[in-house]
């Protein structure tokens, strides 16, 4: 775990980057040093994620062209908290808690939560090396079936590895998503929960695979990278048109948090003309014809995914 530390900063820069283009992709809003009286001394990021053209078909149908997801997070290691909500339904959020631990997913209870109301709980085990992970993301430089490391000797991961290997870590999430529009309830949190599933999948997939890139940064150097990373990544996805952000009640500009560049439309009570289907084309099945927010309060589902990870000790530092 507290090699990971390095690794956990490192992946997420790095992952980010190679995942965005001009257009779409994540963008860097605030990165800084955070101290919580609970949780102590952390650090405290901002993101825009832009991927209207990573969506399904059904989803674009009601989902304005421009749009983003907006990522905060707070990272106490070994705990953070990651939240997401969406600019154009206030409706939707996802919050996710992570613990890291030195043993292969043996601790059951260890946010000490249980299911709430309506709640559904699932629990999956995320198996790194063996688990199958999409195609369109598949890189034979990042099969931890065949990857063996030359600065740590890690590697390869053999079927059983988990109760073979130490030492060993695990990577805890508690998921919990939210989504309370009527019609697309569920479907939203089924594509939702897989979706976050494929990408932890391959994020920690490729924190053991980079593990050479990393194993030996520093803290100051991996914030070095970390800032050099974002700039990139910033300049390479390019300048975005104002985007659609709904809030349930108007709020004066003084009131809000957060960046001013982050613009809000108040909530109307009529649904946007861009949900209603022109008269003079069928109307596509999978989209409906208003998107209504309801007042009821609607279940909640969660899932908890363990990722296993094998660590070594460091080698130590050879002679001059």
């Amino acid at each position: 775990v507290f090699q990971y530390r390095i690794g956990q900063l490192y992946m997420i820069s790095k992952h980010s980057h190679e995942q965005s283009e001009r257009g779409e992709g994540v963008e860097v809003v605030q990165n800084e040093p955070y101290e919580d009286p609970t949780h102590g001394q952390g650090q405290f990021t901002e993101k825009r994620v832009y991927l209207n053209n990573k969506l399904p078909s059904w989803a674009r149908a009601v989902v304005p062209k421009i749009f983003y997801v907006t990522e905060k997070a707070w990272n106490y290691y070994p705990y953070t908290i990651t939240e997401y909500t969406c600019s154009f339904l206030p409706k939707f959020s996802i919050h996710i808690e992570t613990k890291y631990e030195d043993n292969k997913g043996s601790n059951d209870n260890i946010f000490d939560s249980e299911p709430k109301g309506e709640e559904e709980i699932e629990v999956c085990l995320v198996d790194i090396a063996y688990d199958e992970i999409p195609e369109r993301y598949y890189k034979e430089s990042e099969d931890l079936r065949y990857f063996k490391s030359e600065k740590t000797d890690r590697g390869v991961l053999q079927e059983g590895w988990i109760d073979n290997q130490e030492p060993i870590m695990c990577s805890y999430k508690l998921v919990t998503v939210k989504f309370e529009v009527w019609g697309l309830q569920t479907r939203v949190e089924q594509f939702v929960h897989k979706v976050i599933r494929d990408v932890l999948l391959l994020g920690h997939r490729q924190a053991f695979a980079w593990v050479d890139e990393w194993i030996e940064m520093t803290m100051d150097e991996v914030r070095e990278y970390e800032r050099a990373t974002q700039e990139a990544t910033n300049r390479k996805i390019g300048p975005f048109p104002p985007s659609i952000s709904i809030t349930e009640t108007p709020l004066a500009s003084v009131a809000r948090n957060g960046p001013s560049s982050a613009p809000s439309t108040p909530l109307s009570t009529e649904p946007p003309e861009y949900l209603s289907v022109p008269k003079d084309r069928p109307r596509k099945k999978s989209a409906p014809e208003t998107l209504t927010l309801p007042d009821p309060n609607r279940r909640d589902s969660g899932f908890r995914l363990a990722s296993i990870f094998s660590w070594g000790s460091t080698p130590s530092p050879q002679p001059e």
